[in-house]
């Protein structure tokens, strides 16, 4: 597949928005099992940034393992590291795994003190309203796409549907990290991981188009591993590492799941933007924890709203006229 050029619109046909569409509510469902995983391991551990290093760790072993089996993928690593060299590919691009660790680090620092209801909300609000940005400046695979009043209003709408899921949700959790609360930075740390995790999706696009995407996700798990493992280093030094580990083998199988929703995102980036990619993500985790409430009997009205109405911002995200990308 031809790369595109970053300052020039990408051609997308309707098949393909569709197949990026479903793909994006795949990823979104990936990222709802992933969280109750990864949030279960945290409970059992009573740490969640040691919870998020074993789930980056396992997926990183599960990648090293499959580029030393296959040639191809150590290819697409030769790829990578020659346009790097040559220029092409700027060597920030390959930064994307650190949002993905400032976002574990945030959830680990400020949901404990202000719930997941305010810390949903701020991830979210801050990844939509980056994705126009990003979009605009045409940082993903896909090309720019302009900022409008109808993805203004998309993005909003989505907000909206999150904003009415979170407000139906339990409990806030009480994940121990050994972290004192910063009161300033409580809703500023999830806004700015919000806005990183566009950033993310739009250079992992970058590095899969050069690379292929696994080769996006080697690179995103070793750099956010790095990124956890300096973290750590900080938290043990105040609570020592946990006291035991489950024995539950679906409690490590979180890595795995990252590793398939981060390898397809960095493909549906290209097909439908950042902007469309968080809309349908985030309608895929909202309908995915519907049906895991619905499995255990929790089903409610409002939670099948949020449903609707994150799914309508996705209509009118997809509705944009070809032209104007």
């Amino acid at each position: 597949m031809r790369a595109n050029h970053p300052g020039r619109p990408a051609k997308v046909t309707g098949s393909r928005r569709s197949l990026g569409l479903v793909f994006g509510f795949c990823i979104g469902a990936g990222v709802a099992v992933q969280g109750r995983i990864n949030g279960a391991l945290g409970a059992r551990l009573a740490d969640g940034i040691a919870a998020a290093t074993i789930s980056f760790g396992t997926g990183l072993l599960a990648l090293l393992i499959a580029f030393a089996c296959s040639p191809a993928l150590r290819a697409g690593v030769t790829r990578v590291r020659t346009a790097v060299s040559a220029g092409t590919l700027p060597r920030w691009q390959l930064l994307g795994g650190l949002c993905g660790a400032f976002f574990v680090a945030a959830q680990g620092l400020t949901i404990a003190a202000i719930g997941v209801t305010a810390f949903t909300v701020a991830v979210v609000a801050g990844q939509l309203l980056s994705s126009l940005m990003v979009d605009r400046l045409g940082l993903a695979p896909n090309g720019r796409t302009p900022i409008t009043p109808w993805r203004i209003f998309a993005a909003a709408l989505g907000i909206t549907g999150v904003v009415l899921s979170a407000r139906d949700s339990s409990a806030p959790t009480t994940i121990a990290t050994g972290v004192p609360d910063i009161p300033a930075l409580l809703i500023v740390l999830p806004a700015l991981a919000g806005i990183g995790l566009a950033w993310q999706q739009a250079v992992n696009g970058r590095v899969g188009t050069t690379g292929g995407p696994f080769t996006a996700t080697l690179i995103n798990f070793a750099v956010g591993l790095t990124a956890l493992l300096v973290l750590d280093l900080f938290t043990l030094s105040t609570t020592g590492l946990p006291t035991h580990f489950p024995t539950d083998p679906w409690l490590y199988t979180g890595g795995l799941i990252g590793v398939a929703f981060i390898a397809l995102a960095a493909v549906t980036v290209g097909l439908i933007g950042v902007l469309l990619l968080g809309l349908t993500s985030v309608a895929g985790q909202l309908v995915a924890a519907v049906a895991l409430d619905a499995t255990a009997g929790k089903l409610s009205l409002t939670a099948v709203c949020s449903c609707v109405i994150v799914l309508c911002a996705v209509l009118v995200a997809s509705k944009v006229p070809s032209a104007a990308r």
